[in-house]
């Protein structure tokens, strides 16, 4: 399983607060559950499924 470093942890809360989106609104965007996002981002998760990090890398490749 891959891990989320937390340079990756900083880069998705940087792009979420310059969004100004909220989880539901970044889960309608990323396809990642509002929950696992709130994990992830809260520090809660660190291992995740590999479809789960491809979707954010898009996400963040998306908005960049």
């Amino acid at each position: 399983m891959p891990i989320v470093t937390e340079t990756m942890r900083t880069a998705i809360r940087r792009k979420r607060g310059e969004l100004n989106l909220n989880y539901r609104q970044m889960e309608q965007e990323t396809g990642v559950s509002h929950w696992t996002l709130s994990d992830i981002l809260n520090g809660k998760r660190s291992k995740i499924q590999s479809g789960t990090l491809n979707r954010l890398n898009e996400w963040l490749y998306r908005h960049s």
